[in-house]
């Protein structure tokens, strides 16, 4: 049968079918432990109980109107991200993408206000922002970049967790007004930085006034074990994105900003035909009730300890195991060899499992997933690692 869909994707060979919590069953009927959930999105596993019933009552009232008029679940939306994190205004689009072009729009329309003309952002070197041209420009992977020349102008990428690279980088430029970076590198390879990084950046930025732009679209929505990763360090952001996890599966994108930054846009300044319709809102808003009346949050950081704990006991003299890292149920396994083949041989166990920066097992179950699965995802990935290069 001829397959008429573009070859943008190096697909699994795998189709699923449905999915229950931290489960996924293909066409064939076999079961799956996923501790992928849809690379950071599904955080409330499949299929949950309260994200269905809110999409289903509002498919059954109304699913979009466009930005034209005034949407009730997104202002309600916007009122608790605000309340959760700290920030004072939000935009909406239906992507993370699109939440960082926002992002990006907002720290050229500070620097015009600045009268700078060709502003600068800093980025990180191995950072992911997206795959429009902004986000590939900003990005500090040449992989992902290459056959899309010539880039958009205003980037230089400078090392993750230097921050005397980036005082260097400020030193030397007059024209930056904004430092971008994620408060975990997740495609990168789980790059975690040093405990004061991010307020050294939230000094640098307050310092020289520039924008500190986080872009929480992985580590967002409670992956780390607090509701944003960058409340681990006790700041603020002029601006943060979020997407993935805050739909679990429903597309929906959040720029927000706080301070000066929160005034940029003005009417016609941005825009988006779907962004923060009622069906995506509904899901959002459902999201964030069923985290805040649980424990799921509370509990990341305990479970990515334990899965650490079993992988670091059960692989053992293991030397091909140089490092394992974890923020929350964020996890990273770095081996001292590319390992892609992995995600394949997984698949025949039952396990989704996901490789990234070609030598890192990277590991994003959903937050709920129990004791049992753990137990389950650390015997199968130990015996994978310690079968294929024992």
């Amino acid at each position: 049968m001829t397959n008429h869909l573009m070859a943008t994707y190096a697909r699994q060979a795998v189709t699923f079918e449905r999915g229950a919590g931290a489960w996924l069953w293909d066409v064939d009927g076999r079961r799956y432990l996923d501790a992928v959930a849809g690379v950071a999105v599904c955080n409330l596993g499949h299929a949950h109980p309260a994200i269905q019933q809110a999409l289903s009552e509002q498919s059954g009232k109304l699913v979009h109107t466009s930005n034209l008029y005034a949407i009730d679940l997104q202002t309600k939306l916007a009122d608790e991200l605000s309340r959760l994190t700290g920030m004072e205004k939000v935009f909406f689009g239906n992507s993370g993408a699109e939440a960082n072009e926002a992002a990006i729009k907002i720290a050229r329309k500070y620097a015009q206000q600045r009268g700078i003309d060709k502003p600068v952002i800093v980025t990180m070197e191995k950072s992911f922002h997206g795959r429009t041209m902004a986000t590939l420009s900003a990005s500090g992977n040449t992989k992902i970049q290459q056959g899309f020349a010539p880039l958009l102008p205003g980037f230089i990428h400078v090392p993750y967790n230097d921050i005397e690279a980036v005082k260097a980088a400020v030193a030397a430029d007059n024209n930056i007004v904004a430092i971008m970076v994620e408060p975990v590198q997740g495609e990168g390879g789980v790059n975690i930085p040093a405990a004061d990084y991010l307020s050294q950046l939230r000094e640098l930025c307050d310092q020289h006034h520039l924008l500190l732009i986080l872009d929480e679209i992985q580590t967002g929505v409670g992956r780390t074990g607090r509701f944003m990763a960058y409340q681990h360090s006790q700041i603020l952001p002029d601006v943060c994105t979020m997407a993935k996890a805050l739909g679990n599966g429903v597309p929906i994108g959040a720029c927000l900003a706080r301070g000066q930054a929160a005034e940029i846009f003005t009417a016609g300044s941005h825009g988006s035909t779907f962004g923060g319709n009622p069906l995506a809102c509904s899901a959002g808003l459902a999201v964030l009730s069923t985290l805040e009346n649980s424990r799921l949050i509370a509990d990341a950081q305990q479970k990515g300890e334990q899965i650490c704990a079993q992988i670091a006991e059960k692989t053992k003299g293991n030397q091909v195991v140089r490092q394992i890292r974890y923020l929350g149920l964020m996890i990273g396994i770095e081996l001292d060899r590319p390992c892609s083949e992995l995600v394949a041989k997984a698949l025949t166990k039952g396990l989704l499992i996901n490789v990234t920066a070609d030598n890192v097992i990277r590991l994003l179950p959903p937050l709920l997933i129990d004791t049992q699965q753990i137990d389950l995802l650390t015997d199968g990935l130990a015996a994978l690692i310690q079968e294929s290069y024992a």
